[in-house]
């Protein structure tokens, strides 16, 4: 059984106004992800991914790119300890 990984990451350039999160949401659970993602103050956007490492991983490339309208400037990955397993995505606000 592969382990399960979890990752804080924080997404930069122009991701806000662009459904980043909504197409976050759906990329995830397509995937089977659990974790959740939101828009941050500074133009960002916060996500936690978590699930099998290989899947959190296409999650993670996938967030490299984003939906048709996102420019991506950078990803940064933070991995933590998946201690409580969390259940579902969502879109916080």
């Amino acid at each position: 059984m592969e382990q399960t990984r979890r990752v804080h990451a924080i997404i930069s350039g122009r991701v806000q106004g662009v459904f980043f999160r909504a197409s976050t949401q759906k990329k995830a659970l397509g995937l089977g992800l659990n974790g959740w993602v939101k828009n941050l103050p500074d133009g960002s956007v916060e996500a936690l991914f978590e699930g099998p490492a290989k899947t959190v991983e296409q999650m993670i490339e996938w967030a490299h790119i984003g939906p048709p309208s996102a420019v991506v400037s950078s990803v940064q990955i933070k991995e933590l300890l998946a201690d409580e397993p969390l259940s579902g995505f969502a879109v916080r606000y």
